[in-house]
């Protein structure tokens, strides 16, 4: 299989990146010089880039826009101004995630949905099944390149190269006209690593001038983040990543998303699941847990309580903020109370830990920002 690059290739080799295949695209997982841990802390202090551009873009235009989205996804889009963004998981009928998405809202006939890489041709697939008269979805994905740049200082940074005052663009918002370095972008104060930031969407032709001009920019207050690094920080701020904490077998419920789940409004795909299962009540439910003992828990690995398997480790690592371990794990419900200890298996030995709850980063964005 021949692996994809994404425009910003040649710059990874530059910055002397060690390139994996992540999902059939090379990507640097890390930076030499840098390192996972550096770079990680490098976005809590300072700032990080990121070359997010094997993400995927579908905009969904028509009369019916709005009442298309608002039945594809089960947050409450018609709650939406113009220019807003929404995070939302998509479902199947039976309450399984598709994909965890970004809605930006231009008005009510025109949204850009933000997909997961690894699921573009899956998801826009999904779409098309259940397009509506009056819609029109289209997969734009090759003609964008994206960037994140995260952290306390991304503001700073990216402001000495907009022609837009950044304070305007409030978390969650988006503005689909700024120019970065004289090239016209999206920006939106979105991000996946628990910091503030800014998601930038350009034209692939402009994506290697727009990241040499905020690394410039950013001097010595920034530097390129690999895959490594984006995985712990977002961890860290306890960020759902799917075919993990989510996937067609695992609700929002259950992953602990019910924030995002609007029962109470429109009908949406996978309504009726959720109604049913929060009637009747979860068997299983996302926990946050620390470790005890000396182990670092990994993905996919047995969670057991007195002898007998409740359940999987989702997400878990060592932390590098909090310098320990720390995890996320689907379990029996019956022991999911914050305090009830638990056995991890970790290479065929019961390493004890703790369920605990608010353990996790605690998302930092500007104050004045609501």
């Amino acid at each position: 299989m021949t692996l994809k690059q994404t425009p910003l290739y040649q710059m990874h080799l530059k910055y002397n990146g060690k390139i994996i295949d992540f999902g059939g695209w090379e990507l640097p997982v890390q930076y030499e010089g840098m390192g996972i841990i550096k770079e990680h802390n490098m976005v809590r202090e300072q700032a990080g880039l990121f070359d997010v551009s094997h993400m995927g873009e579908v905009f969904i235009t028509g009369e019916k826009a709005e009442e298309y989205v608002q039945n594809l996804v089960c947050n409450d889009v018609k709650s939406m101004h113009d220019f807003q963004v929404m995070y939302s998981p998509m479902l199947y009928p039976s309450g399984g995630v598709v994909d965890d998405l970004l809605v930006y809202r231009y008005n009510q006939q025109k949204y850009l949905l933000v997909i997961n890489a690894a699921n573009v041709e899956k998801d826009f697939a999904w779409m098309q099944e259940n397009l509506m008269a009056g819609v029109t979805a289209e997969n734009v994905s090759g003609d964008y390149a994206q960037l994140a740049l995260q952290g306390p200082k991304a503001q700073e940074i990216l402001q000495k190269i907009s022609d837009t005052d950044l304070e305007s663009i409030k978390f969650f918002w988006f503005n689909p006209k700024v120019k970065i370095a004289g090239v016209e972008c999206i920006v939106s104060r979105t991000g996946y690593t628990g910091e503030d930031g800014f998601e930038v969407y350009m034209k692939p032709a402009e994506a290697p001038l727009v990241w040499e001009a905020i690394l410039e920019a950013g001097g010595e207050q920034v530097s390129p983040v690999g895959l490594g690094a984006r995985d712990s920080l977002r961890f860290e701020a306890k960020l759902p990543l799917y075919g993990q904490e989510i996937d067609q077998d695992i609700t929002p419920l259950e992953a602990g998303l019910g924030f995002f789940v609007k029962l109470d409004n429109d009908d949406f795909i996978g309504r009726a699941a959720l109604l049913k299962q929060k009637e009747v009540g979860l068997k299983r439910k996302q926990v946050e847990f620390s470790m005890l003992g000396k182990g670092i828990p990994r993905v996919h690995y047995d969670v057991y309580k007195d002898g007998v398997c409740i359940g999987q480790v989702t997400t878990g690592l060592h932390a590098p903020t909090f310098k320990k371990p720390i995890g996320l794990a689907l379990i029996d419900v019956k022991h999911s109370a914050p305090g009830t200890e638990i056995d991890i298996i970790i290479r065929d030995n019961a390493i004890k830990a703790v369920v605990g709850q608010g353990i996790f980063y605690k998302k930092k964005t500007r104050t004045n920002i609501k």
